[in-house]
């Protein structure tokens, strides 16, 4: 069974989790920007010595965004950093889509459900995407978007169950969009250890990536962020 380290940093979470011989061991503590310094402490905690080949690991996921731009490029310079010096393959993982995968997990969700899930983007926006859920794994529908919370209008008009701290904005969101609405999760964040089935399954589709692909995800199409690789250029 393959054996999996994930990384979530996206959000007030910081997260790591194992995933080995079927079992899943996870660090999660909510703490403001505080990840950087508890990133290594929860890996050494989780893997002693940090080999993550001696231990079993065969793949390292991350959560790739949206989220808050320091934590992002905490968990995806942590995943390319490790996956140059163990020579492993990385698997990137939507951070929406990790939310969705632990709402189901904390039962605020039902399998059977739509859920939007939407975190706060702290400039007066909201990221968000609509997923359902195919064998217990969330499945992108709608979006992913970064917007005003007035503006947020996903497709079709069936019922949402809404989750994550984008839903702290409610009562901003279109008529037509609350009245599609019919629970909200404000308190929900995304976990590592709910990356896991979701990396799984990618990783046995191929979906990998070496180290030096490893980048966060941004859902602004106007601003376009530098690529690790280039960080320290001059332009």
């Amino acid at each position: 069974m393959t054996g999996i380290l994930a990384i979530e940093t996206a959000t007030d979470a910081c997260s790591v989790a194992v995933f080995l011989n079927g079992e899943y061991n996870e660090r999660h503590v909510i703490a403001p920007r505080q990840h950087s310094q508890l990133f290594f402490s929860m890996l050494e905690d989780l893997l002693p010595g940090g080999n993550l080949v001696e231990y079993g690991i065969e793949v390292i996921a991350y959560g790739s965004g949206p989220g808050s731009f320091t934590g992002l490029r905490i968990a995806a310079s942590a995943a390319q950093g490790l996956a140059f010096s163990s020579r492993l393959p990385v698997v990137a993982v939507s951070t929406l889509s990790v939310l969705a995968q632990t709402a189901l997990r904390l039962g605020v969700i039902a399998a059977e459900d739509t859920v939007l899930c939407t975190l706060d983007a702290r400039i007066n926006e909201i990221y968000s995407a609509v997923y359902s859920y195919e064998s217990d794994l969330a499945v992108l529908r709608d979006g992913p978007w970064a917007c005003a919370p007035g503006e947020l209008a996903p497709a079709g008009e069936g019922a949402l169950s809404a989750v994550g701290s984008g839903c702290h904005f409610q009562m901003q969101f279109l008529p037509s969009l609350r009245a599609r609405v019919q629970a909200y999760a404000l308190d929900v964040l995304p976990s590592a250890r709910d990356m896991i089935p979701l990396a799984l399954e990618k990783f046995r589709r191929g979906e990998v990536q070496v180290a030096r692909e490893v980048q966060p995800v941004y859902v602004r199409d106007e601003i376009s962020w530098k690529k690790l690789a280039d960080q320290g250029r001059q332009s």
